[in-house]
């Protein structure tokens, strides 16, 4: 047993002499990490079978029970993991997820297993596993499941996101094989890990606990220090806002039970939402984000480019900016985009300090808390039908939608923002922003369904429809 197991293990049990350093990470030491290299297949020098059975062979685990248990979490595994195979050798990982490019997997999101939500307050793509979600073992092929979860991170891994897993509501019926996570953690390779800045591990239990430990010895300590234990709603509140996240309703059950039972009011209360916008002022006449492009023309002498987009685009149009790597792929310091947030809505002059994240960011924060998307609503339909279309008749298709559908402010303001990233396009060679690119992260800021879900059979079309309008922009627009 190596050393730095067995103080892990002393640390686990309470056993005097143990690390005092917390073995989990917690939202406490969160911190926004810089990309950075995650993980290499040479560190896993041993088997996977010698390690199991090296682990499991120590007794004396205490296993913490939840206070609202009702015997959903399974927590005998021992047996599962001591039948675990001997590892996966590359070529068989590769041909297990490289059978065929499907992109119809119908079968598996039916069940709203996965769910894109948007993009968080530093701008950050959002992407939430709901274990309770997961249908009994007999009815779903987990194969499937792990290319349908690869299919949905390759649109956003290019860039900044976070991971939200919802655990309460696995059971002993639907809980994958040990063998299919390790082969999930395989297929998971650098591309995944490098820019996932935060996964939050919600309502843990003892199973996730000790199933880490167990694959420890393959996860670098950079890739650990983005898991986070989440142990209730109001923690995850702290950094993530909930109401975005549509939370299963069993886990916002579950979540309340937890809390009454520590006499503590829960976060993911309905009605509490509700209380607050009833309660919250009017917006001030110098306020930018989340009111409509009607308001912000009114208040400010009828000029039609909102003043904050004006400046980021002009701030961002500079050499500099323009060939930065990443541009818009990149998060920003939570804690300066909210001060900057705040000024722009006050009225008070807002400076980038040379940060061309930051102005990113903000940018697309803007038109994601616009009280319609720049695409109006009515269009959402259209939009998402456009994968659909005869190759031949997109491009009237789009100009219709356009030219006449648009209202002539929005217009006006998409054809600014689209003639931008025209200049960000030509520097891709640099910036690596592509029209492709561009369009997964806008897309999903230009174009919402009203009630602010984001089905993800409907994010290939939205960034797909993005994508045409980029390459097309100089026969779309009148000049």
């Amino acid at each position: 047993m190596d050393a730095d197991y067995q103080r892990n293990f002393r640390a686990v049990n309470n056993i005097p002499g143990a690390d005092q350093e917390e073995p989990y990470p917690s939202l406490s030491d969160f911190h926004d990490y810089e990309p950075n290299l995650e993980f290499d297949d040479t560190e896993l020098t041993a088997s996977v079978a010698n390690d199991l059975e090296e682990k499991i062979s120590i007794s004396g685990l205490e296993y913490l029970e939840s206070p609202v248990s009702d015997g959903t979490i399974e927590e005998n595994f021992e047996e599962e993991l001591v039948n675990a195979p001997s590892g996966y050798d590359s070529i068989a990982c590769s041909n297990f997820l490289d059978d065929e490019d499907e992109d119809d997997f119908s079968d598996v999101s039916r069940y709203g297993i996965v769910d894109v939500v948007g993009d968080d307050t530093v701008g950050r793509r959002i992407i939430v596993v709901s274990a309770c979600k997961l249908p009994n073992n007999k009815e779903l092929d987990h194969g499937r499941l792990l290319r349908y979860l690869m299919y949905t991170l390759d649109k956003y891994v290019e860039q900044d996101y976070s991971l939200v897993y919802f655990h309460y509501g696995l059971t002993s019926k639907n809980k994958p094989p040990l063998s299919w996570l390790w082969q999930a953690y395989r297929a998971f390779d650098r591309k995944y890990k490098k820019n996932l800045k935060a996964l939050y591990l919600v309502h843990p239990t003892n199973f996730i606990k000790i199933v880490w430990q167990l694959f420890k010895a393959a996860v670098s300590t950079k890739f650990s220090r983005k898991i986070l234990y989440v142990n209730n709603l109001t923690e995850l509140q702290q950094h993530l806002d909930l109401d975005q996240l549509s939370i299963p309703q069993t886990v916002l059950e579950y979540d309340e039970k937890l809390m009454a039972k520590l006499n503590r009011p829960s976060a993911g209360s309905q009605g509490e939402k509700s209380q607050v916008e009833d309660a919250s002022p009017p917006p001030l006449p110098t306020q930018q984000f989340g009111v409509s492009l009607q308001f912000i023309k009114d208040n400010n002498n009828g000029e039609v480019i909102p003043p904050l987009v004006r400046q980021c685009v002009e701030f961002l149009s500079q050499p500099d900016a323009l060939e930065t790597e990443g541009l818009f792929r990149r998060s920003a310091n939570f804690a300066i985009v909210k001060e900057l947030q705040q000024r722009c809505n006050q009225g008070l002059p807002v400076d980038f300090e040379g940060d061309v994240h930051t102005a990113a960011v903000l940018l697309k924060t803007f038109l994601r808390e616009l009280e319609e998307p720049l695409m109006t609503f009515d269009l959402y339909d259209e939009i998402t039908q456009f994968q659909s279309l005869n190759k031949d008749e997109r491009p009237r298709h789009v100009k219709i939608l356009i030219l006449e559908k648009l209202p002539e402010d929005n217009y006006q303001v998409l054809k600014y923002l689209v003639q931008f990233l025209a200049k960000v396009m030509d520097r891709c060679d640099l910036n690596k922003m592509t029209s492709s690119n561009l369009a997964v992260v806008f897309g999903p800021n230009l174009v919402r369904s009203q009630n602010e879900q984001l089905n993800l059979s409907a994010i290939g079309p939205i960034n797909m429809f993005t994508d045409f309008v980029l390459v097309n922009q100089d026969q779309i627009f009148i000049i």
